[in-house]
């Protein structure tokens, strides 16, 4: 497994739960850098001031779901390119689909375990982004 301890990750979720799981995946993965998002609007800002070479999200969130931060990433030029992992207990064929048509990276179904996680993560570096 060749994850990068250095890599900037942006963990969206309106769960603060669900973030603080994530992020101590990450950790036990050596990640240390990373921002937190309770909802779209506040990713979409994150994104806009910060670099980020990774985005775990959520889809159903309030206000924004998933489905919409990823389209709005795979539409601007300077995120367009950053890997984009759907983390969400939304498994329905076309909800899958629908975040393939988008351009989503990879989709992990919750729950899930830190190996998922990490498998996921190695996938979409290995192969590059979009890996569907």
């Amino acid at each position: 497994m060749s994850i990068d301890p250095n890599m900037t990750v942006l963990v969206i979720d309106d769960s603060l739960i669900m973030r603080k799981i994530i992020k101590n995946h990450l950790h036990s993965m050596g990640i240390t850098a990373i921002f937190e998002a309770a909802n779209g609007k506040k990713a979409l800002d994150i994104l806009a001031q910060e670099k980020v070479d990774l985005i775990l999200s959520d889809w159903c969130m309030k206000g924004m779901h998933g489905i919409e931060v990823l389209k709005r990433v795979r539409s601007a030029d300077h995120t367009r390119d950053i890997p984009f992992i759907m983390v969400t207990a939304e498994a329905q064929p076309h909800l899958i689909l629908e975040a393939v048509q988008a351009k989503v990276s990879e989709y992990v179904v919750k729950p899930f375990t830190r190996d998922t996680l990490a498998e996921s993560i190695d996938k979409v570096f290995s192969l590059g982004a979009p890996v569907i």
